[in-house]
């Protein structure tokens, strides 16, 4: 992407322009710099806006290890809460698949806010440059050895960032995803024909771990957030809108999707929030262009019945920093050749299992008697035997990475 500028007020010259500060940019500037690489992130979001979006977050063990071994911070060992299990709920009974026995592992139930602000303040604990509330971000010249990104921060001066490799991490709405030629890229997309119906609500905690939910009437998903506020979903059409519902039909819902004989009660309480979350999967094919590579989802995005959406995007930047650290040494350019390989296989087998959890508790349109009685089949089929069970604990407490520590 060119354009014409004037000269820029700013010019910065650095090892790795990273365009976006979630996540997946600022973990990747995190571990480059105690590698000794400078890099510069920018992003189109405010600080604060980052900050009070309400995300959720599960956490692999290895992504909660991230925080931890690289010296992000310690806060999840005060504020996460580990997560043994999980349970699926169907036919009104729940049934725990027990991830410590199945495969000696746990996750943990940590906000993405929680990870952002721990590596935000990280940043500015550790002297990182990061410019939030950027506009007008251009980046040339990927093509080339000598790849620029400009931007005007917040305070309206215009900077120049001249790097030797540019890094999108910028979201599902990238723009470094689009410099790739059309020619040259093959994307693979599913669009879900429901969404889920995301509510934040002031009640004590309905349960110590999630439950998923499959009932004839539809998905629903109980998780945690603090002792006081809990996140709920229930399956809903993709163009639902949030205010055409009353608290008193969204708990109705969520009663009918829970309900059992096992005695199981939801706590109802004030709703302080509520969204509507599209269900799509998505991969963008190279994940390097020149001198870009793409990261998180830039390069893809996930259902989130699977919980891998963010753990994909840490285990992007924990391949690809030290296979930047081998092309700004004496590897050069054909270190890169290492990153999409290691990314993809993990990306597409995320991709599967986050479709096979979807497909297996959510109602399709105008499902049948069978697909339901079908899906129950299935669900006893996971949870009546030790391999059902251990499988699905393996994939959702995360598979062994292909990368190595940086720092």
């Amino acid at each position: 992407m060119s354009a014409e500028r004037t000269a820029p007020d700013v010019v910065t010259t650095t090892s790795v322009a990273i365009v976006g500060a979630g996540p997946a940019g600022l973990m990747l500037a995190h571990r480059l710099g105690r590698s000794g690489v400078d890099c510069v992130n920018i992003d189109v979001r405010a600080r604060a806006e980052i900050e009070t979006t309400h995300r959720a977050g599960i956490l692999e063990s290895a992504s909660a290890a991230d925080l931890l071994d690289t010296g992000v911070s310690d806060r999840i060992l005060r504020d996460g809460d580990e997560h043994a299990g999980v349970e699926l709920r169907f036919g009104g009974r729940s049934h725990r698949i027990d991830f410590q026995d199945l495969v000696g592992a746990s996750v943990w139930l940590y906000p993405q806010t929680d990870v952002f602000i721990d590596l935000a303040d990280a940043r500015d604990r550790d002297g990182g440059v990061v410019h939030f509330g950027v506009s007008g971000t251009v980046v040339d010249s990927v093509e080339t050895d000598s790849p620029t990104v400009k931007f005007t921060d917040a305070a309206g001066a215009r900077h120049e960032i001249r790097a030797r490799y540019v890094v999108g991490a910028d979201g599902s709405h990238s723009v470094c995803r689009k410099l790739v030629p059309e020619a040259q890229r093959s994307q693979f997309f599913r669009e879900y024909p429901f969404a889920w119906f995301g509510l934040l609500v002031e009640t004590p905690k309905n349960a110590p771990e999630l439950i998923y939910a499959h009932s004839e009437h539809g998905f629903a998903l109980v998780s945690q957030r603090s002792d006081t506020v809990q996140r709920l979903y229930f399956q809903c059409d993709p163009d639902e809108s949030v205010d055409a519902w009353s608290d008193e039909q969204i708990w109705s819902t969520l009663h009918d999707r829970l309900s059992g004989d096992d005695g199981f009660e939801l706590h109802t309480g004030p709703i302080i929030d509520k969204s509507v979350l599209r269900f799509r999967s998505f991969v963008q094919q190279p994940m390097r262009w020149g001198s870009m590579l793409l990261a998180g989802d830039a390069a893809h995005t996930v259902p989130p019945t699977g919980a891998r959406g963010l753990n994909l995007a840490l285990h992007d930047v924990r391949v690809l920093a030290p296979i930047l650290v081998r092309a700004l040494g004496a590897a050069g350019d054909s270190a890169l050749d290492d990153y999409e390989p290691q990314a993809l296989e993990r990306v597409w087998r995320a991709q599967n299992f986050s479709f096979w959890m979807t497909q297996m508790l959510h109602n399709p349109p105008a499902a049948t008697g069978f697909d339901l009685q079908r899906q129950l089949g299935e669900l006893s089929n996971v949870v009546g035997t030790r391999a059902g069970r251990a499988y699905l604990a393996e994939q959702y407490t995360g598979w062994p990475s292909a990368g190595g520590p940086v720092g």
